[in-house]
């Protein structure tokens, strides 16, 4: 997997996590114990710190940057498919939809999670267990059952992913 050093920071990866091997990792970037950064993710860290905690996934071709600060993705997070991640804070097991942007400042909640497709705007903050809907996200509603399976679930099944894939992922010769 690409890894860069940016002005002598470089990337920290925990021997536990997995990254696919088109991730990119750039500058102050610290990954976690059981995280996974999936294919195609570009993680940029070069005006300021990135952290991926414990557990999280960040899947394929998904785009985290962080302009001055930190930019942190808490703790069994899931940023889904093609989301874009930009200097903000994602609260513990919280899930961003597929597509989803998160914007500058934003502050997402424990357990929240942001729809497919939705827009968060700089400074907007989703209290914890709250869904975000929208473009801009504007209206939020409780967790549903639903929804909750999501968010308790999907931390574990892309952790048992990434197992299989770090074991059985095998580049093929032409």
């Amino acid at each position: 997997m690409p890894q860069f050093e940016f002005e002598g920071l470089r990337p920290q990866v925990h021997p536990d996590a997995w990254i696919a091997p088109t991730a990119t990792l750039i500058g102050d970037v610290v990954i976690e114990k059981d995280a996974s950064v999936w294919y195609g993710v570009v993680i940029r860290a070069d005006f300021g710190k990135i952290i991926i905690r414990e557990g999280a996934n960040i899947q394929d071709n998904s785009v985290i940057h962080v302009n001055d600060g930190v930019c942190e993705v808490g703790k069994n997070v899931t940023v889904g498919h093609q989301c874009l991640v930009h200097d903000c804070t994602i609260g513990e097991q919280a899930l961003i939809g597929n597509g989803s942007t998160v914007l500058d400042k934003a502050q997402i909640g424990t357990r929240a999670l942001v729809a497919a497709g939705a827009t968060v705007t700089p400074g907007t903050v989703v209290p914890p267990e709250m869904i975000a809907m929208g473009s801009p996200a504007k209206k939020f509603v409780p967790l549903t059952d639903s929804a909750k399976l999501w968010v308790d679930h999907n931390a574990e099944v892309y952790r048992l992913l990434a197992r299989r894939h770090a074991e059985g992922l095998k580049p093929i010769a032409e």
